[in-house]
């Protein structure tokens, strides 16, 4: 039975799966919604968005790229919005990441984003679940806190450089995988 469980750990982490996290305490709020799997992502799966943010950073610093200012403030912070609105954020911030990954032409970086983009999907996946699930967000008014980050999400391929944007993005990740994410998977402890 041992030798069963081992084997199954490997195929899981050769193949890509993504591991699911121990017991649901809290979900949002359906059967649909499982984004309490995603309150901590195993060390693996860390070490892999390292891997990639490592990369980006020694690229950038080899184009010496400049950008004036950045997509995602430090005051950017989803517990100043409503507990519905969180995941509506989340999912327009990791759509945005998703896209610009997804989007990156050099081969080396291709290889490396492989699994860190198999991971995004499969959270976006289970956040898409959650987002009209959500009882009545679609009747409830946007805070303009929430109007101004989606519309500053919406118009920043259009006026960002493709440079600044992936640098945008990458310099966000570990915000978006820890704090974020973590905030709509536990928004008990997301006060």
């Amino acid at each position: 039975m041992l030798l069963l469980l081992l084997l199954l750990a490997t195929v899981q982490t050769r193949t890509g799966a993504v591991p699911v996290a121990g017991t649901h305490r809290v979900s949002l709020d359906t059967r649909k919604c499982h984004m309490a799997q995603f309150q901590s992502l195993p060390p693996q799966e860390l070490q892999a968005f390292k891997t990639a943010k490592d990369a980006f950073e020694e690229q950038l610093l080899l184009k010496d790229s400049r950008c004036r200012a950045h997509l995602f403030p430090r005051t950017w912070d989803l517990r100043q919005l409503q507990v519905w609105e969180r995941p509506v954020a989340l999912q327009a911030e990791l759509a945005l990441t998703l896209k610009v990954l997804g989007n990156v032409t050099d081969l080396t970086l291709g290889d490396i984003l492989e699994q860190p983009l198999h991971t995004l999907r499969h959270i976006n996946t289970q956040l898409q679940a959650c987002v009209p699930a959500l009882p009545t967000a679609s009747h409830r008014p946007r805070s303009r806190r929430l109007s101004h980050w989606l519309q500053r999400l919406n118009q920043a391929s259009k006026k960002k450089s493709r440079g600044c944007l992936q640098a945008s993005v990458i310099f966000n990740l570990f915000r978006l995988l820890t704090r974020d994410l973590r905030c709509v998977a536990r928004p008990d402890l997301c006060a």
